[in-house]
């Protein structure tokens, strides 16, 4: 075992910057202690000051976001948020990242993703019944990027399907900004009763800290520094920074947790996830203004030999902290026994507010636990709006199309519109049999038999309009969540978020950062929508180039009536078929743009907050009303791509329309705050006195019909096609990329 650095040497040979440390935080950490810290000291500091763990950068942004509401139980602060949903039940959720992990070690780094959030969520103490996902990989034309992709699907799989938990929905974007530099964003949900919450919060003095779950390793050491720094040519060396996932060790450990809080001997627990023991042990004891003490002799271990250093900042998998009531350690420890989980008293909690850590008997480290947890250094960094870049006018989109089929089915193909089921059907997004809508819709349905309603939830995300407008593509990434759960029939509730940038270092960078934050704020709080926690990813970058802006929004809607579940698709013969709100010449940052003009540029669509939340309570009313047979986003590719994923194989639409705008624009626009409705010819006075209440334009524009899809213009046929075609393409478009020889 090679002698670890003294203080002197760290100070003077700089190493604490290796650790992820700059100079001025290094000094402020002398001052705070009144000495040199140790080896294992700094290591605990480097990560516990690192962005991933303290929001250094982002935590001033962060306070923009509106929190509290009446059925908020939990807001930011604890492993996961938590929402009512009346008759003492209650739901538990939050978005996290794996983005550096993956890029170096896919398959373990989007694994490791899932079981950290399932995590999340079971140290609260509800029950895991719900997994999504948002994946963002470059081009798929790369065989690397390919291989990223394919295997982080893998990993995502095999970990969800193997812990019993259904992966219910997502989104896949394909972007040359992810080159090198991928996005794994995943959310879990779990539901809970109010008299089972748990929180992370250290108290009594005496009280046992007990270990739960595998054995410490040397993987995944210094995981959450690695996670805030750029990405480069040397970052495969750290693959050892990258966990190694158990999905069958975390379903026993899950079920043991679940069934020790039935217990009521549990005082506090918090997983051991970023930054493992270190993060959990200190957080638990900040935030109940207590003092931790471990003995390092008793930490179950892998390897031989382990330092104080390698056991605090390791981030092995499946682990788990508990504080339980003294003299009642055997009865937990029985449970342990039975769901064949190891564990181990660690150490106990004090009233010193420090960490003290012991090894060999001997005092290795000694830390105020305010200084690793609140006093953490808060950057105001600058924020300046990039040059706008000049270009000439494209003259591929002054002129209409030629051949409007023919760019319907590019668009068709288009890897960010084409099915996704080549990554979901991996998934097994039916264990469990809550789900009552799974992937390919617009939002995912959960059944919640303990209480007889369902929730609706989305995750979304439009890194094209946020990089376009930051502040506009904000407002879009928030409201488009919440169309999404509306079309299922959810009111929406509350959301979490996963804010994915570059280097907030670099003032344009900031400015991206700062104004969709303000703009995701705004439309919060004008749509009544508090956020209850989340996870930032900086650094995202390669090659000095960062990825576009990607904030990511998971979204929960409540159903009260199951009557009232919703579907995306055509569901009869003859219904009606009809356009909700204004489309408006925007086809700046569309799909169509990207086909026609070979890049995007421009500005993002325009959103008034108001006419989008007239839009939704409209919808919700009608479905409420049993006037809705399907509901449908209208997003990217616009309305006639909106028509063809809403059609099945034995229903479709015929269209016919009149509009001022130019066909393109009336066809491909992707306008905000419209949604396709298909309903009961019968139901179609009492659809257009709800729309007026709401001062929403509604068009009837066509009808369900077998066969064969087709739109036309003042009764010229504009593209006509057997659905069976166009849906072939449509399921192709991804897929080819990894089927075709």
């Amino acid at each position: 075992m090679s002698q670890e650095p003294s203080p002197q040497q760290i100070a003077e040979k700089k190493i604490y910057r290796q650790m992820g440390l700059i100079p001025d935080e290094y000094n402020r950490i002398v001052e705070l202690l009144g000495r040199q810290p140790n080896y294992t000291e700094t290591g605990i500091f480097a990560v516990m000051w690192s962005e991933h763990c303290s929001y250094k950068n982002s935590k001033p942004l962060l306070k923009l976001f509106p929190t509290e509401g009446p059925q908020v139980l939990q807001g930011p602060g604890e492993g996961a948020g938590i929402v009512d949903i009346g008759d003492g039940w209650a739901v538990v959720f939050k978005v996290e990242s794996h983005n550096h992990p993956t890029a170096v070690e896919p398959y373990q780094g989007a694994a490791t993703g899932v079981g950290g959030i399932l995590r999340d969520i079971f140290s609260m103490g509800a029950r895991p019944i719900a997994l999504m996902n948002s994946l963002r990989f470059g081009k798929l034309d790369k065989a690397h990027n390919r291989y990223l992709l394919s295997h982080a699907v893998s990993g995502i799989a095999a970990y969800g399907n193997c812990i019993g938990v259904p992966t219910v929905g997502g989104e896949v974007f394909i972007e040359a900004c992810y080159d090198e530099n991928p996005l794994v964003n995943v959310f879990c949900l779990g539901i809970v009763k109010h008299d089972q919450i748990q929180h992370g919060k250290a108290s009594g003095l005496g009280n046992p800290l007990l270990y739960l779950g595998n054995a410490t390793g040397r993987d995944g050491i210094h995981g959450a520094t690695f996670a805030s720094e750029e990405l480069s040519e040397g970052s495969v060396s750290k693959r050892p920074a990258v966990q190694v996932g158990d999905p069958f060790a975390g379903k026993r450990l899950l079920e043991a947790c679940l069934e020790i809080y039935h217990t009521g001997a549990v005082v506090s627990v918090q997983d051991m996830g970023a930054a493992g023991l270190t993060c959990s042990s200190i957080e638990m004891g900040f935030k109940g203004q207590t003092g931790i003490d471990l003995d390092l002799d008793k930490v179950p271990k892998r390897a031989e030999a382990m330092t104080a250093y390698e056991i605090m900042l390791s981030e092995s998998q499946e682990r788990m902290l508990f504080v339980i009531e003294k003299g009642r350690e055997s009865e937990v420890q029985k449970i342990c026994e039975k769901w064949e989980v190891p564990n181990a008293i660690i150490g106990e909690v004090t009233n010193n507010q420090h960490l003290s850590l012991f090894q060999d008997g001997q005092l290795v480290a000694d830390l105020p636990l305010d200084a690793c947890c609140g006093l953490t250094p808060v950057y105001q960094r600058e924020a300046r709006p990039p040059e706008k870049e000049m270009l000439p006018k494209n003259l591929s989109l002054e002129k209409e199309p030629e051949n409007y089929l023919s760019v319907l089915k590019e668009l068709l193909v288009h890897p960010n519109i084409s099915d996704k089921s080549w990554v979901y059907q991996q998934y097994d997004s039916m264990v469990g049999t809550r789900t009552a809508q799974g992937p390919g819709g617009d939002a995912a349905v959960i059944i919640l038999e303990e209480c007889q309603k369902a929730l609706a939830i989305s995750m979304d995300g439009n890194s094209r309009y946020v990089f376009l407008d930051p502040y506009l593509g904000g407002l879009i990434t928030v409201a488009e969540a919440a169309r999404n759960v509306v079309c299922a029939g959810g009111r929406p509730l509350a959301l979490t978020d996963g804010m994915n940038y570059g280097s907030p270092e670099k003032p344009e960078i900031f400015w991206q950062i700062k104004e969709s934050v303000r703009g995701m704020a705004v439309a919060c709080e004008f749509l009544s929508l508090p956020v209850t926690g989340g996870n930032v990813s900086l650094y995202n970058e390669s090659g000095g180039e960062a990825i576009y802006p990607t904030p990511i929004i998971g979204m929960v809607g409540l159903i009260e009536n199951l009557h009232h579940v919703t579907p995306s698709n055509f569901q009869s013969l003859g219904d009606q078929i009809w356009l909700l709100g204004e489309t408006f010449a925007e086809l700046e940052g569309s799909c169509y743009q990207e086909i026609r003009a070979s890049r995007i540029f421009g500005n993002a669509p325009k959103l008034e907050l108001d006419r989008e939340k007239r839009l939704q309570e409209a919808v919700l009313l009608a479905i409420k009303s049993g006037l809705v047979s399907s509901a449908h986003d209208i997003s990217l590719g616009g309305l006639a791509v909106a028509l063809v994923k809403a059609s099945t194989e034995s229903f479709t639409a015929s269209i016919s329309f009149e509009s001022a705008l130019r066909t393109d624009e009336f066809l491909f626009s992707e306008s905000q705050s419209r949604i396709l409705l298909s309903i009961p010819s019968q139901s179609s006075a009492s659809l257009q006195s709800i729309m007026a209440d709401q001062r929403i334009s509604a068009m009837m524009i066509g009808e369900v019909v077998s066969n064969q899809f087709s739109i036309s213009f003042k009764d010229e046929s504009l593209i006509e096609d057997q659905i069976q075609s166009l849906k072939a393409c449509w399921r192709n478009g991804l897929r080819d990329y990894f089927t075709k020889t």
